[in-house]
């Protein structure tokens, strides 16, 4: 008899999404020692996975870690040096722009505020982002004069323990639900623990990037998704154009998050090229508009472009790329980049997976 072919081993099915407990339990092994309400912490790293379906490997759920530790070190709605000189700063600003005579806006704010205490007086006790927030949205409902003078402008962007944008946390409550019953706005939410660990595991997690590491989600997650393919893009640009271009991974000029009229130096370049490209203008501005979605990496510019670079290079070309990007905020008190950022989170990452969990609570 001849000897019978072993089978094929089956694949293993995936293994089950493991429980509310298993999931709790699995992401506090993995935070820093020290962290109070461990519990807490976990449970809410935990719900975003779980409602957004993105698997709790170690890789993903030290990523959302390193994160909160290098954005808030564990505070839900943690301090800012010197939030009240901003808000004065701000308010001295819009007043000049508007031409307010000073002692009109001074004794607005010496007016009662809905908690009690004058505006001038929460000016000068503020200490977190969310009290800047509440501050913010009083003085322009409540304040004569408030809301010309602020013009429905609130400074404050980005919130909670992921520093996450406002912006985004609206635009995605209108793809996918969020998981707890609202208490306030979007933007209040935000500023909570719960809601800035769900949407900051959102933009950090819940979008395809074929990166070869970690490190070029952080960079996406500091300035921008696809901002690290975006920057290798226009690297091959160059390379082709022989015209500088700055690696900052916005390949069009945007006004009020709106592709503007006047031409970026990456499209300008671009249209110089477009004889090599085989493609019109029209065709170059309508791929370039994709810039911030997966589908940019399938158009014939993005195809073209990569392969001419390759030509040149005479090889691989880079899909992936460090954005140059110098950090600016009221909040940021010395020179800080794109680079730094990604660089200090992957360095909490690579902790975060060596760490020993036999030892912690």
């Amino acid at each position: 008899m001849p000897t019978p072919v072993p089978l094929p081993t089956p694949p293993k099915p995936p293994a089950a999404y493991p429980s509310e407990r298993e999931g709790r339990a699995l992401v506090a092994g993995f935070l820093p020692p020290g962290v109070k309400d461990r519990d807490g912490w976990s449970g809410d790293i935990f719900t975003a996975f779980s409602t957004l379906r993105i698997p709790p490997t170690p890789d993903n759920i030290c990523a959302v870690i390193a994160v909160i530790e290098q954005e808030s070190t564990f505070q839900a709605d943690p301090v800012v040096p010197g939030l009240s000189q901003i808000v004065q700063k701000e308010i001295d600003t819009r007043r000049e722009r508007l031409h307010l005579p000073r002692l009109l806006v001074d004794a607005a704010l010496l007016k009662t505020s809905p908690d009690g205490r004058s505006y001038k007086a929460r000016i000068d006790a503020l200490r977190t982002e969310k009290q800047m927030n509440d501050l913010f949205d009083d003085m322009i409902s409540e304040l004569p004069n408030g809301r010309s003078l602020l013009g429905g402008y609130n400074p404050v962007r980005t919130g909670g323990p992921m520093q996450v944008s406002v912006a985004f946390a609206e635009e995605q409550v209108t793809e996918k639900a969020y998981p707890y019953p609202r208490r306030g706005s979007v933007r209040s939410e935000v500023f909570t623990r719960r809601g800035g660990i769900y949407f900051g595991t959102a933009i950090l997690l819940d979008y395809p990037a074929p990166y070869s590491k970690l490190l070029y989600r952080f960079a996406d997650f500091n300035a921008g998704r696809y901002s690290s393919r975006n920057a290798a893009f226009q690297a091959a640009v160059a390379r082709i154009s022989g015209l500088p271009l700055a690696l900052d991974g916005d390949l069009l000029r945007y006004t009020g998050g709106v592709p503007a009229s006047e031409p970026s130096t990456t499209l300008t370049a671009l249209q110089r090229i477009a004889s090599r490209l085989g493609l019109s203008g029209a065709e170059i501005s309508r791929d370039l508009r994709l810039e911030k979605t997966a589908r940019f990496a399938q158009t014939a510019l993005y195809t073209r472009v990569f392969a001419l670079a390759e030509g040149a290079a005479g090889g691989h070309f880079p899909r992936e790329a460090m954005p140059q990007i110098d950090l600016k905020s009221p909040k940021i008190q010395r020179k800080l980049t794109t680079g730094w950022f990604a660089e200090r989170v992957d360095w909490r990452h690579r902790t975060c997976l060596g760490r020993d969990r036999s030892a912690l609570p």
